[in-house]
């Protein structure tokens, strides 16, 4: 049975997945004047610019994971099995090349054309357009199978084919011709590169030998060997230095000086795998490099000796993440830990803010002398870390089990590095146990101590500062069994730990003493804390979850319905939620106050660790087998999510997990009604009974009616419009901006001092609409036609509704009806008021000597009453619910008699009634006021107080 809707978890993207062994393909965007570096990464090809390193397009995702990759001019091509696809601008899948019969694994451009050489030794050129076939060609594998391909510089219509079994093929691709065959060196031929000069290309070979060849003269003019083993790539640098750079498969890059035909230097551990891809930047002193370790870095030539600095680098996990914790408050930071045996800061802001804090040695001098290939001193992979920032700028604020190893290490992230401190027992400082290490560890929330339990049963405390030991749980060992997990509150007052003799303790943090000790239903596998609400999540063996609250020591909640090891487990920020992943390939939410499943959905791959932001955005994951942390965001934070219990028989669907790019959330409801065209959504005059609308008027047309007249008296003219100048020959004008002449008929007009009142007599249309709206009841006409009017106009169309500005009552009647109508109808809210305070101030003394029109003023009156105890009554409630959630309690601070002991109470009938409740709670009788009375016997006096105050 499927549940309605989408879940509570959506996929977002994924973080810290950057390269594949796939080689990069840099291009040269003509109209941006910039290089683009393109990398194959699972199913999708990610475009980053080479100035920031920035990614700036996702393609979209093939079916399977992109195996060869390779571009032109416009397109990016990419093969997966024996299928080949065409992306345009970085992203859509415009062309699709089907006719392999085996797996594709060499590609290259050739102008219109691209060539593809599948594993049965096929070589099809397509046309990039038509997507047809032009040439298919098939070799021997006996004699030529073809490992490498190159389009040589100014050779038209020709390739140069590379063999296992070390000779050369020349094709015109054209005619379909062998033009020549290179007898070789009989080595496989590995790579195939065009050097800086027409003419001459780099053979490299599986033997480690790298031949500079002139295929015109078929003539060897240089020859280099590298002790590595096979050549995996070759470049040439074009600045002016003659300079060839070489990889290697255990990630070392030699530089060649092609002049003195020598070795010129060695950049050792470049990479931590096989260099997959290698390019020069033309015309610059750069060099790209990526490998199957999932980094991609950029190299500078800028120093002496002719070696290479980093200048850029994008690099995640080169083996897949162990466990994955949110760092910090703002939840911007995960720290991860991987089986490459780094640490590392992915940021869910920007790849720029990425930090790698290194590997874990035990003594990191001597490892760096001997590079990472040869270094016995590295430390085995973290296992469990715990993290604070409390005191981060001051010491080390991150400590770290690892596999099997009995020490523990702390890290400090504000220098990206490993910490000044080794943390083990003071019995084991001469020597190492075998069968004895550290299993679990948690860090204090104020950052000064570091708790450790051991396989043994053994629970040490250690200061974060100076590494100092500072006792342990127990007389000699906490636990009979191995700790499964230790946690310390958030006030420093109790340590909890778990032992795999199915026993979990508490015990006094300070003097260690045991406080409550209790049997479990079945061994624990690991324990959580939610420092903020006290609660314990405990994760048994037999797949089942129990949370027990820490202030009572009693197991609230039991979950069960994994049917797998549950690999980790976190609480949403406010503790209201418990997210456990297994093995299963499962991730359920479950409702800590309900005690219910709400959420449940599956991955192809299972999560080995689960985060919850602190600001509960983004729930983040890491899975078996993967180098990426995916985040899936919350979606009850942006949108309706029923959290309804998911019943007995539910089967949850399987989610695919996010790429690079941002998902859209896609409502799968909306399928069964599709419109071509998009449809204008118009809002209603009235949004529902219990609101008010407001106009849309800017303020300037209603908010000053009533100080129209102290507006008039500040912009009166100091002076008096001074007569201008008569015209010559004492010609009469008129007074103007631009004075003109009078004709004869001006001049009579002008000269007559009796004021014509034809056109005052004349009714107004704002006057005509309200009489016929006496008739038919309908007030939108006329207070559409006053909405249009400007304030001065809005005054004269008011004083003119009195008898004596040639009105009369009855359509002063219509006006306070259509006021009333208005506060009916809830809308035009702020106009009503400003339109009818201007009415009161004109008319005040007509209103009063008028029987109908003072009973109407007092319906009027009484209605616009009735709508602001509404209102009033609505802004109290909300403001109530956000004072609650805030947590506050009574800020009313009122002395009485001196006294500032109030406390809340339940407003009484009589002031006799009074019965104190409690200090923090806050219980509200009615939607206005509450009561405080002070909690003194001789003070008992009530204050009445408003809520607002």
């Amino acid at each position: 049975m499927a549940r309605v809707g989408c879940g509570v978890f959506a996929g977002f993207r994924v973080l810290g997945q950057f390269s594949g062994h796939v080689p990069h393909v840099l291009r040269y965007h003509g109209r941006h004047r910039e290089f683009y570096l393109a990398t194959a990464v699972g199913r999708s090809v990610h475009t980053y610019n080479v100035k920031k390193l920035g990614i700036v397009a996702v393609s979209n995702a093939l079916p399977q994971d992109i195996t060869c990759l390779a571009a032109d001019r416009m397109l990016i091509f990419a093969s997966y099995d024996n299928v080949l696809h065409a992306f345009a601008r970085n992203k859509e899948v415009v062309h699709t090349y089907e006719g392999h019969k085996a797996r594709i694994h060499l590609l290259q451009p050739f102008g219109d054309h691209v060539i593809s050489v599948d594993v049965d030794n096929v070589l099809i050129v397509w046309d990039t357009q038509s997507e047809e076939q032009y040439l298919e060609v098939g070799f021997d594998k006996a004699t030529f199978a073809v490992s490498a391909v190159l389009h040589p510089s100014t050779y038209l219509n020709k390739i140069l084919l590379g063999s296992e079994q070390g000779s050369l093929q020349l094709w015109n691709i054209r005619s379909n011709k062998l033009l020549y065959s290179f007898p070789g060196w009989h080595f496989a031929v590995t790579a195939l590169e065009q050097a800086p000069a027409v003419d001459v290309v780099a053979v490299g070979l599986v033997s480690g030998h790298i031949i500079i060849h002139n295929i015109k003269f078929d003539e060897t003019l240089m020859k280099f060997q590298q002790d590595w083993g096979p050549i995996t790539a070759i470049s040439f640098r074009t600045d002016g230095h003659p300079v060839m750079a070489a990889g290697s498969p255990i990630g070392h890059i030699a530089l060649w000086d092609l002049e003195e035909k020598k070795l010129m230097c060695q950049m050792q551990d470049a990479h931590s795998t096989a260099i997959a891809g290698m390019s020069f930047v033309p015309g610059e002193p750069l060099l790209i490099t990526n490998g199957a370790d999932n980094a991609i870095q950029v190299w500078i030539f800028d120093g002496p000796g002719g070696t290479g600095r980093v200048l850029r680098s994008r690099m995640g996990h080169s083996a897949p993440p162990t466990k994955i914790r949110y760092h910090g408050h703002n939840g911007e930071q995960i720290l991860s830990a991987g089986q490459d045996g780094t640490l590392q800061s992915f940021s869910t802001v920007h790849e720029k803010f990425n930090k790698s804090l290194g590997r874990g040695s035990i003594n990191k001098k001597k490892s760096k002398k001997k590079g990472l290939k040869l270094d016995t001193m590295a430390l085995p992979p973290i296992t469990v870390f715990a993290s604070e920032v409390a005191h981060q700028s001051d010491w080390d604020g991150i400590v770290a089990c690892h596999q099997g190893y009995i020490t523990c290490t702390t890290w400090n992230y504000q220098k990206t590095s490993m910490g000044a401190h080794k943390l083990k027992p003071e019995e084991f400082s001469k020597h190492k146990p075998i069968d004895i290490y550290a299993t679990a560890v948690d860090i204090t929330s104020c950052g000064n101590f570091a708790v450790i339990g051991l396989s043994t049963g053994q629970v040490d405390v250690y200061n974060m500062q100076s590494g100092i030991h500072r006792g342990h749980y127990g007389e000699e060992r906490a636990h009979e069994g191995a700790i499964r997990g230790v946690a310390v509150d958030g006030l420093n007052q109790l340590t909890i730990t778990a032992g795999s003799e199915g026993l979990i303790k508490f015990w006094k943090f300070k003097t260690k003493d045991l406080v409550y000790s209790t049997d479990l239903p079945c061994v624990p596998s690991g324990i959580l804390l939610h420092r903020d609400s006290g609660i314990l999540g405990i994760a048994f063996d037999d797949f089942s979850i129990s949370v027990l609250d820490i202030e009572t020591r009693k197991i609230v909640r039991t979950f069960s319905g994994h049917h797998g090891r549950i690999n980790d487990m976190t609480f949403s920020p406010d503790g209201r939620w418990l997210i456990t992943s297994s093995m299963d390939c499962s991730i359920k939410t479950w409702d800590l106050p309900s005690g219910c499943l709400i959420d449940c959905f599956l991955v192809d791959s299972a999560a080995v660790s689960l985060t919850m932001s602190p600001t509960g955005d983004f729930l983040a994951s890491a899975h078996v087998d993967d180098l990426g942390i995916y985040l899936w965001s919350n979606r009850s934070l942006y949108s309706l999510v029923s959290l309804r219990p998911l019943s007995a028989d539910y089967v949850p669907s399987m989610v695919a997990r996010p790429t690079t790019c941002p998902v859209e959330d896609v409502d799968v409801a909306g399928d069964e009604e599709t419109c071509d065209e998009m449809i204008e959504y118009v809002s209603p005059e009235q949004l529902g009974l219990q609101l008010v609308t407001l106009s849309s008027l800017p303020e300037s047309r209603w908010k000053n009616l009533l100080s129209l007249d102290i507006i008039k008296k500040k912009n009166k003219p100091r002076e008096p419009p001074k007569v201008p100048k008569s015209a010559p020959f004492f010609i009469p004008t008129v007074s103007g901006l631009i004075p003109h002449y009078v004709t004869p008929r001006e001049e009579n007009d002008t000269q007559s001092k009796v004021v014509s009142l034809g056109v005052l007599a004349q009714k107004s249309d704002f006057f005509i609409h309200l009489e016929e709206a006496l008739r038919t009841n309908e007030y939108t006409a006329p207070l559409n036609l006053l909405k249009s009017l400007g304030p001065s106009n809005i005054e004269i169309e008011l004083r003119c509704l009195a008898p004596e500005g040639g009105g009369s009552t009855e359509v002063m009647l219509s006006f306070l009806r259509m006021i009333g109508m208005m506060l009916n109808k809830k809308y035009n809210f702020e106009l009503a008021q400003a339109y009818l305070a201007l009415f009161l101030k004109l008319h005040l003394q007509i209103l009063s000597s008028e029987p109908n029109l003072l009973e109407e003023v007092s319906r009027v009156s009484t209605q616009l009453e009735e709508t602001w105890i509404h209102l009033r009554t609505l802004f109290n409630q909300s403001l109530l619910k956000i004072e609650e959630l805030r947590g506050k309690t009574c800020k009313c601070k009122v002395r009485v008699n001196g006294c500032k002991c109030l406390h809340l109470v339940q407003q009484p009938a009589q002031a006799s009634d009074l019965k104190p409740l409690n200090t923090y709670g806050t219980l509200w009788k009615t939607p206005f006021l509450h009561w405080c009375v002070c909690a003194c016997s001789e003070n008992s006096r009530v204050a009445k107080l408003l809520v607002l105050s």
